[in-house]
């Protein structure tokens, strides 16, 4: 049996993120140093989870095996992007020949 979601739960959602969408563009106008890649990957986090819960009907889905994959998607998410982050942070410490 569907699980009918009423259009306001939709509306408050798309509300919701175009609000952080908002902050995100603001934020993008103050210099916080080293905080701003903190705070705007926080931003879209939650707009990401706000979107997997209501747009892809995790919040109504009773089963485990569900939030289980979800789960270990995030925690491969969270892996490549500490992989990435550690290449970035890494590139000047070793020295290369003719620079």
């Amino acid at each position: 049996m569907e699980q009918l979601v009423p259009k306001k739960t939709y509306t408050l959602v798309w509300i919701s993120l175009m609000c952080l969408t908002g902050l995100t563009a603001g934020l993008s106008f103050i210099n916080m140093r080293e905080w701003s890649t903190v705070v705007a990957l926080l931003i879209a986090a939650t707009k990401a989870l706000l979107v997997a819960s209501f747009f892809m009907h995790l919040v109504y889905e009773k089963q485990k095996v569900v939030w289980i994959w979800a789960s270990v998607g995030i925690f491969w998410l969270s892996i490549l992007m500490l992989l990435t982050i550690l290449d970035y942070v890494t590139r000047g410490y070793l020295r290369v020949p003719g620079k």
